[in-house]
């Protein structure tokens, strides 16, 4: 693994690579690298066995600068716009979980030319009538005072496994995995904290634009992003095949079950 600062407009965005081959843009959810853990998870490590992995830090996360700008999803989309011309990236597959997901779909739907393929690991984004994406953030206030049990079971299957109580444990964890997990919850307020949340009502409307191979990767008990958001957006792009779900896993599957979502995602990659 290897990281670094970059320079994208005057402001200091970190990316994580690791691995050879073909580049591989990694958007990061709540469980995740960035946004909980410093560096790579196994899962991450996985990826980079195959491809060249970056991993940006979303704008106010880790170590990239806050980006006081940001107002909306479209503001994330130009955010990242400048990451890759940072990076010279001109063409790569694109890999998003959760809230990430969301940010690569919206790529996706303007910048198909970019990307080569792309993967959605329980994306958020979308309006599904009567299947509300969950509100993380009443989950996050501790319960008693110390207890984050209803955060856990909302991005994981079950609030007393253990990746869970590791990632989100009751009262303080490490600061800096503290730090972290609330950047990102900042971040998500800026862009997704407007019941019902986490969704831009135009994204259904434009998936028919994703021209890219698209598979669509869901967690069997996700209780943060409902099922249906992703048979909606298998079923809306064109050039998706049908829903993969990962049994036994809920929201953070990346974490739950590390080597079942890689080899899903490197085989996708590899057709």
């Amino acid at each position: 693994m290897s990281g670094r600062i970059i320079e994208v407009n005057q402001r200091k965005v970190q990316v994580l690579e690791s691995g050879s081959g073909a580049p591989l843009l990694y958007l990061h959810g709540f469980a995740d690298v960035h946004s909980v853990k410093e560096s790579w998870m196994p899962f991450h490590e996985t990826l980079a066995q195959r491809a060249r992995v970056i991993a940006p830090a979303h704008p106010g996360c880790a170590q990239t600068d806050e980006y006081k700008d940001i107002d909306a999803i479209e503001d994330v989309v130009f955010h990242y716009l400048e990451v890759l011309d940072a990076l010279k990236l001109t063409r790569f597959d694109l890999v998003g979980s959760g809230v990430g997901g969301w940010i690569a779909a919206e790529l996706a739907v303007r910048h198909q030319e970019k990307i080569g393929k792309l993967v959605l690991l329980g994306a958020s984004g979308l309006f599904v009538e009567g299947a509300l994406i969950g509100d993380v953030f009443m989950m996050a206030q501790p319960e008693y005072g110390s207890s984050y049990a209803s955060l856990r079971e909302m991005l994981f299957a079950s609030a007393d496994q253990e990746n869970a109580l590791e990632m989100f444990p009751d009262g303080k964890g490490e600061l800096e995995d503290e730090v972290r997990r609330y950047q990102m919850l900042r971040l998500s307020s800026r862009i997704g904290f407007k019941p019902p949340y986490f969704y831009n009502r135009s994204l259904r409307n434009r998936l028919h634009r994703i021209t890219s191979p698209t598979l669509v990767i869901w967690g069997e008990k996700d209780h943060f992003v409902p099922r249906s958001h992703g048979e909606t957006y298998a079923n809306l792009i064109s050039s998706s095949g049908e829903l993969k779900i990962i049994p036994g896993a809920g929201h953070s599957i990346q974490v739950e079950k590390p080597q079942e979502t890689a080899k899903l995602v490197l085989d996708f990659l590899a057709q």
